[in-house]
């Protein structure tokens, strides 16, 4: 595929306004929509707020239309041409993109014997390898203005594996391992990477979760391998999301103090249980921690202990 040609000369001149440009992928609902609802407020930025065809009209829902300083643009990131042209339409007509936060991801689940080729390789392309499609398309442009920032939203799963979530945890870890070797690598030029952390979040995201097939049949079948598994570990990220004191709107509003930062730290971790569950696992022996995660697993007993029939 060839990518869109960009005009790195006299950028500044197209620019419409001096508000920094921000590209946000997955505005139109949870922590995406959260963030644009919030960045809206202030007079700092101009937004070009992505979202998938199919998810467009929930900006309407939420009175975001396309305005002076908000553009509204459809963007489905496993598509890299849509990504390859909006980038390009954001450089021709305003000149850069100052900022931009990956935020579109999706969570699935299901125990690795239960999983498959097809959804590993999804679970690895929409959180990690259509973030980096897009900051290879940008960072010529920051290196050329000296400036950029780049907010990649990761998880808690990104550090710690847990059960029916292998996929997931793969990719976030992925993220995390690749935005660190990026921070490095933009220093020189005052481009700041910073990876966005959370725990369990008060919202409705776990209930949005998609499941392998497979993982569908063993929640209803009560005889089959990992009915257990499925059950136990639903149960317990649901239970935690609802006792969360963080929500949506808590955790974007810390974003938004992060855009603000001249020297934003490369990790930032925007609620408490994934400031404790970093601590635990950095400062426990591994032969502790394994354990210890081990036997708080919610049915842990019951594991193994179904008659196969699948």
């Amino acid at each position: 595929m060839n990518n869109p040609t960009i005009n790195l000369t006299n950028l500044n001149s197209k620019r419409r306004t001096n508000r920094k440009i921000i590209l946000l992928t997955g505005a139109s609902k949870g922590l995406g929509l959260a963030l644009a609802k919030k960045l809206i407020q202030g007079d700092e930025y101009f937004l070009v707020l992505t979202a998938r065809k199919a998810s467009m009209k929930r900006f309407e829902g939420e009175s975001i239309f396309n305005s002076e300083f908000v553009w509204l643009r459809s963007l489905d990131v496993l598509n890299y041409q849509q990504t390859e042209n909006v980038i390009a339409e954001v450089v021709e007509k305003l000149g850069n993109v100052d900022i931009l936060i990956n935020n579109a991801g999706i969570t699935d689940r299901s125990t690795v014997e239960d999983s498959t080729d097809s959804y590993r390789k999804t679970q690895m392309a929409v959180n990690y390898l259509a973030p980096f499609h897009m900051i290879e398309h940008v960072l010529s442009l920051m290196r050329k203005n000296n400036y950029g920032k780049i907010i990649n939203i990761s998880s808690a799963g990104g550090f710690m594996a847990m059960p029916t979530m292998s996929s997931y945890s793969a990719s976030k870890y992925a993220l995390e391992a690749a935005s660190e070797s990026l921070w490095y690598e933009m220093k020189p030029w005052n481009i700041h990477v910073t990876l966005i952390i959370p725990g369990f979040i008060d919202s409705e995201g776990f209930e949005n979760t998609t499941e392998s097939r497979k993982c569908e049949k063993s929640c209803i079948n009560q005889l089959s391998t990992y009915h257990e598994h499925y059950i136990g570990m639903k149960q317990l990220i649901s239970n935690r999301m609802h006792q969360s004191h963080s929500t949506n709107e808590t955790i974007a509003k810390q974003i938004d103090r992060v855009l603000k930062k001249d020297n934003p730290p490369l990790r930032i971790y925007v609620t408490l249980d994934a400031w404790l569950l970093f601590w635990f696992r950095k400062l426990m022996p591994p032969k502790i921690y394994h354990f210890v995660i081990y036997r708080f697993l919610p049915r842990v007993k019951r594991w193994g202990k179904q008659v196969y029939k699948e």
